[in-house]
């Protein structure tokens, strides 16, 4: 067993691995939306397998609405796990 799989086995044993996933998914979110999307965000935060994300723009506030499943998709998919299950875009 290598570090990586020893760190994941205490993390999922211990309760933890939701919570360092919750982190990342808030970390990965410039990767995965671009740049631009990253600037006119304010904040992003999971809680309860729910991604809340606050925007400074109402027309990629209905953008991201819009395209929520797909979004929720893409992040999952970035960290490997699915962390969140809906999401709530804020203005």
């Amino acid at each position: 067993m290598n570090i990586t799989d020893a760190i994941v086995d205490y993390l999922r044993e211990s309760g933890l691995e939701q919570s360092v996933l919750e982190v990342q998914m808030e970390e990965v979110w410039p990767n995965v939306m671009g740049e631009t999307v990253a600037k006119l965000t304010r904040s992003v935060e999971v809680k309860d397998g729910m991604l809340i994300v606050h925007v400074n723009s109402a027309a990629l506030k209905a953008q991201l609405f819009e395209n929520r499943f797909e979004l929720v998709r893409k992040l999952n998919e970035a960290v490997g796990a699915p962390v969140i299950r809906d999401c709530r875009i804020l203005g």
